[in-house]
């Protein structure tokens, strides 16, 4: 199958509780979280945007400056974990003309558009790739769109598209990123 348009979907829906607050309304370096995920994401290559919000959702809205021209996406279950803003995004992005997705999240600040370009790079509807951090798989997460259905039957709890990248680890191309990009995240204000 030829490479096609990759969609980038932002995963911001938490309540960020060992934070305090959620984080996609966490201010680093002068910009919101929400803000600068799309905006690594869209510099990655991503067209379009997805940004699924949860908790804080109307700060959020308010707040960001950059979610104007992205696909928001509500997920009420948020509570549920992580597994259902997964479940949520892939099934907004279902409408678009994607072939794959880019996964990214909010609370990931230092994965950088370069990782993105480089995760996503002769995407098709069926690649899974992975960025690799001195041999560790995280985010950005690539799923082309014939992989789909079976993330979001796994994402479940607190769970992401883990259990399907494992059970097909045979088909996850992993990207070395760690000369362009941190896996570190934010759990408390301490980090930042």
């Amino acid at each position: 199958m030829s490479p096609g348009r990759v969609a980038g979907l932002l995963l911001a829906a938490g309540g960020g509780s060992r934070y305090g607050g959620p984080k996609a309304l966490i201010v680093l370096g002068g910009q919101l979280l929400a803000d600068r995920g799309v905006t690594v994401l869209r510099e990655g290559g991503c067209v379009p945007v997805a940004v699924v919000l949860g908790a804080g959702a109307p700060g959020v809205i308010r707040q960001a400056e950059s979610l104007t021209s992205t696909l928001i996406v509500m997920n009420p279950d948020w509570r549920t974990g992580i597994g259902s803003s997964l479940r949520a995004g892939l099934t907004a992005l279902a409408a678009t003309e994607a072939a794959a997705v880019a996964v990214v999240l909010a609370d990931m600040p230092w994965v950088t558009p370069a990782a993105v370009c480089r995760v996503i790079g002769g995407a098709d509807a069926a690649s899974l790739a992975a960025a690799t951090y001195d041999g560790q798989r995280d985010h950005p997460v690539l799923l082309g769109r014939d992989h789909w259905p079976g993330v979001a039957a796994l994402a479940l709890g607190d769970t992401g598209a883990r259990p399907y990248l494992e059970a097909h680890a045979d088909q996850v191309r992993l990207v070395p990123c760690e000369d362009i990009a941190s896996p570190r995240d934010l759990d408390t204000p301490a980090q930042d």
